[in-house]
């Protein structure tokens, strides 16, 4: 062993349309700023390859997930997302990660968090983000973790177990309230806007507003300085609105374009993270998006002609499409939203990482 480096152990997963490392808590430094510098470095961050870390150069693959014991009696275990910028040292804890939450489960049983049923095992997962409560089901014949099956999502090749996602309380992520500035619409520099806070935080636009029709591919929106400079200065105001303060280095909130589908669908979908277009669709979006249909005179609600629960929602997205369920729960006045998704162990090992002075 080379004594100039530490070994730090990870599992690399993909959840949904992201990946990236799986750690126990444990086995990074309690302290937030130690921890994230270490990120930093293990993610290579800084420069727009990564290439001196284990990041994908790409916002949908420098994310970090950090499962711990359950710090809350209804939970089974704690689950801290970490987005870690590509081109700059720096590491937001603001938000949660639907997509990386499919592989929380798996890899909480694989590492002796959770005892695995035989036949399908319930996980009540604390997102210490969002302090939400969001409960997995997934496959575990004989009591093992099963990753091969017949199911499919877009923007993934192949097919994979099902995992099954219930946000039972996808209200106030981050300020408690579902319309953090109690308008269901408002006007942000003469564009429609709905500020919702959900499973994540977002600004929901209508692209026709923007002269688009939200159908567009995700590169040829990026390629649109014109448009995507409109798109930041709305977030930031956005983000002014909600509480936020100044987002220029925050993530929150996420900006959400939508329009008329093309493909057969409820709406065409552009989610945005928040300067780069997702190749597909996050999943708290598509929950908070969902959330937002639900209540009359959002832009969501009245896009879709005041639509109303119980039922299902297909959104379109840069690469195929996303279905959600949305039902009235049997108790309280919010909703609960189910996705499916899918999940894969892709390597067991170690981070390797320079020992400081």
């Amino acid at each position: 062993m080379q004594d100039d480096l530490l070994r730090i152990p990870c599992v690399i997963m993909r959840g949904g349309t992201s990946k990236g490392p799986f750690f126990l808590a444990s086995d990074l430094p309690a302290d937030p700023t130690e921890r994230d510098a270490l990120l930093v470095e293990i993610m290579g961050s800084g420069h727009p390859l990564q290439i001196d870390g284990i990041g994908g150069g790409n916002t949908l693959s420098s994310k970090v997930a950090i499962v711990g014991p359950a710090t809350r009696a209804d939970a089974d275990v704690d689950y801290l997302f970490a987005q870690v910028k590509v081109d700059t040292a720096l590491v937001d804890t603001a938000p949660n990660c639907g997509n990386m939450l499919s592989a929380v489960a798996p890899f909480a049983i694989s590492a002796g968090l959770v005892a695995a049923r035989d036949g399908e095992t319930r996980v009540k997962v604390h997102n210490v983000n969002t302090g939400k409560i969001i409960e997995a089901r997934i496959h575990t014949p004989r009591g093992e973790v099963r990753y091969q099956g017949d199911a499919t999502i877009d923007g993934v090749p192949g097919d994979a177990a099902p995992v099954f996602l219930a946000f039972h309380d996808a209200v106030g992520a981050k300020t408690g309230r579902l319309l953090p500035t109690n308008a269901v619409m408002e006007t942000i520099q003469g564009r429609s806007a709905t500020l919702i806070d959900g499973a994540t935080s977002a600004v929901i636009l209508l692209a026709e507003e923007f002269g688009l029709a939200g159908s567009e591919t995700a590169r040829s929106l990026e390629a649109n300085d014109d448009f995507a400079r409109q798109l930041e200065s709305i977030r930031r105001e956005a983000g002014l609105r909600m509480g936020f303060g100044d987002v220029a280095n925050s993530v929150l909130p996420k900006p959400i374009l939508i329009g008329a589908p093309a493909k057969g669908g409820d709406l065409a979908i552009r989610y945005f993270t928040p300067l780069t277009c997702h190749t597909s669709l996050a999943t708290t979006g598509a929950v908070t998006v969902a959330m937002a249909a639900t209540v009359a005179g959002t832009v969501v609600n009245r896009a879709l002609n005041n639509w109303s629960a119980p039922a299902e929602l297909t959104f379109e997205h840069p690469t195929g499409r996303m279905t959600v369920r949305v039902e009235n729960q049997a108790s309280g006045n919010v909703p609960v939203v189910y996705v499916m998704r899918t999940c894969r162990r892709l390597f067991e090992g170690s981070a390797l990482v320079r020992r400081k002075a």
